[in-house]
């Protein structure tokens, strides 16, 4: 099934609402797709079928889910207590550091600016396919929040165009983070040390805080 791009954010947002307390069996099968069998095959599987049943357009591009909107789509798994399970991928960090040397450039500003979360259960007691859909929120970061993210995002990319790969910690950073995003350990790229030398290093993603997370569902989900 092929839903149209949707026209305004409205017609987004009441899509969204409207997905709220199915499973992903059930949504899986109206929209044609084979429901993995686990949650870790179906890692990345949940926001490729909800970009299916939302209209999203980018696809591949290096492009916010919903260019037209200028909208990113993001799932929040939640814990058996509703709380966010764990940190929120944004994007992949600049391991050359030869581009977005400026925080409103960044693609995590970008990325940020505009964002549809999505609640997923995620309690593993729950059978992958009974896991159900929660009430989707458009959500934008306020000064406050904006201030926090654009300190992090420089501290840290400080030390990424320094080459200084060694001194980058998950522990850094009040809302946004960088850990490694690799399948294994051997999945290495190119990156430039403390005196611009080519070496091979893990690659690294910018990631979201759950206490971030947590206070988006405290505002848009209270009551």
């Amino acid at each position: 099934m092929r839903v149209p791009v949707p026209e305004n954010e409205n017609v987004l947002l009441q899509r969204a609402h409207q997905l709220a307390g199915k499973n992903l069996h059930d949504l899986a099968r109206e929209f044609g797709q084979s429901l993995p069998r686990t949650a870790i095959q179906g890692k990345g599987w949940i926001g490729q079928l909800l970009e299916q049943c939302l209209g999203a357009s980018a696809g591949s591009k290096a492009l916010p889910d919903f260019p037209e909107l200028g909208v990113e789509l993001k799932t929040l798994p939640l814990n058996q207590h509703w709380q966010p399970k764990e940190s929120t991928y944004v994007c992949t960090v600049p391991m050359q550091a030869n581009t977005q040397l400026h925080w409103h450039s960044s693609w995590v500003c970008r990325k940020l600016s505009r964002v549809l979360w999505i609640p997923i259960e995620a309690d593993p007691k729950l059978n992958f396919g009974e896991r159900r859909i929660g009430m989707a929120s458009l959500w934008s970061p306020d000064a406050q929040q904006t201030a926090i993210l654009q300190q992090d995002w420089e501290e840290l990319m400080e030390l990424v165009v320094l080459g200084r790969w060694e001194n980058i910690s998950a522990e850094q950073g009040t809302y946004l983070q960088i850990r490694p995003k690799a399948a294994n350990a051997r999945s290495l790229c190119a990156a430039l040390d403390e005196q611009g030398q080519a070496i091979q290093t893990l690659p690294r993603g910018f990631y979201l805080r759950p206490c971030l997370t947590r206070i988006i569902l405290q505002t848009n989900y209270a009551g």
